[in-house]
């Protein structure tokens, strides 16, 4: 059994650039608090170990890293990924302009000290471990945050492509998520027009997108459903043939690990968590380029599994059984266990819970 610290707080705090800046001084304040509170017992040893699980961001640095007398270990962390060039119009509609200042945060208090004194860093994908300031590799372990639930998320006993395909994005409607391009793929081709596309999620891109639902005669093979629960959304993974996500800034790509466990080949961007999750065949990875290059090549793939029943089969079952494999909350449990152990003392063999040859980087993506 392990006597584990865990600091949590932040509720349903978003991780992006201007609301984790917002928050410095309140996480400052709390993890003081948390220090007087348990000072007495962590200096008795009443604790093996701290860990603190969120925020997720590396730029909100930890006073308890400092502090605590007990090994400290941090994440999973998740952030570092550059805004793409060519995008400036979304960057505007979504406010993100902080992210010009975000390496403000190394020059933060107790931003050298977090890394410096944690004996073990997890760290989501090699973009967030690249953003690392300078740290002992040995200690920053390769674990992305995102993982599944296999009661909502799984794979069906048999899956059998449908009759016209059905091409699926879930997502929030926003700007940098790019569900416009899956669209605009759809209203380019005629012969994916004989096919389904769904769209599942909402937000302030829902109107213009059913403008050009409208303006390109695409009611009858396009369906915004709009919001609905993880259990509908699992309903609707294991009815889709294709995932499609076409986000040019994603940290965490959850739910593309969803899609995967539910056996639907994901078309993916080649940028952040997506690119490094859909690999070795287990999905197709989109260069990312301009909105009109991606929408060319997401149209490609998307014919292209569409004309190949059989590969969209052999790739879901191959992302399926990754997914199960690595990415449910069991196994993830196990992941942070023998982290703790290794920090302890407990075992010699540093765990490796993720190697780039078992989270293939972009380049082992199925490309066009």
């Amino acid at each position: 059994m392990y006597k584990t610290a865990s600091l949590l707080r932040g509720g349903n705090s978003v991780a992006w650039t201007t609301g984790m800046a917002m928050n410095y001084l309140p996480y400052l304040v709390f993890e003081h608090q948390v220090w007087n509170k348990f000072q007495s017992d962590l200096q008795a040893k009443k604790f093996d170990l701290v860990h603190r699980v969120i925020p997720m961001s590396p730029t909100l640095p930890s006073p308890m890293a400092k502090l605590s007398p007990q090994p400290f270990i941090i994440g999973p962390l998740n952030g570092g990924l550059k805004w793409p060039r060519g995008y400036s119009a979304e960057l505007a509609r979504e406010r993100e302009y902080l992210t010009y200042f975000r390496n403000v945060f190394r020059f933060l208090p107790y931003s050298q000290s977090t890394f410096h004194r944690a004996s073990a860093i997890l760290a989501a994908f090699s973009h967030t471990i690249r953003d690392l300031p300078h740290t002992n590799p040995d200690r920053v372990f390769d674990i992305p945050e995102v993982g599944i639930d296999p009661d909502l998320f799984a794979s069906p006993l048999k899956r059998t492509p449908s009759t016209p395909i059905t091409f699926l994005y879930v997502g929030r409607l926003v700007p940098y998520k790019c569900p416009d391009v899956a669209i605009s793929a759809f209203a380019s081709d005629p012969l994916l027009r004989n096919h389904k596309l769904r769209i599942v999620g909402d937000g302030p891109e829902r109107q213009r997108l059913e403008q050009m639902i409208l303006d390109h005669n695409l009611t009858h093979c396009v369906t915004l459903v709009g919001s609905v629960n993880q259990a509908q959304v699992g309903d609707e993974m294991r009815k889709a043939d294709v995932f499609v996500f076409p986000s040019i800034r994603e940290l965490g790509a959850g739910v593309v690990v969803e899609a995967m466990a539910s056996s639907l080949p994901c078309i993916v961007v080649e940028y952040g968590a997506p690119g490094e999750l859909v690999g070795n065949e287990r999905g197709i990875c989109i260069p990312l380029g301009s909105k009109s290059s991606m929408t060319q090549a997401f149209g490609q793939a998307m014919l292209q599994l569409a004309s190949s029943p059989d590969e969209i089969v052999r790739i879901g079952d191959r992302a399926s059984e990754y997914a199960m494999r690595f990415f449910t909350w069991d196994a993830k449990a196990k992941q942070v266990l023998d982290i703790y152990d290794w920090v302890l003392g407990r075992r010699q063999d540093r765990p490796v819970v993720f190697s780039r040859n078992t989270m293939p980087s972009p380049k082992d993506c199925k490309s066009l």
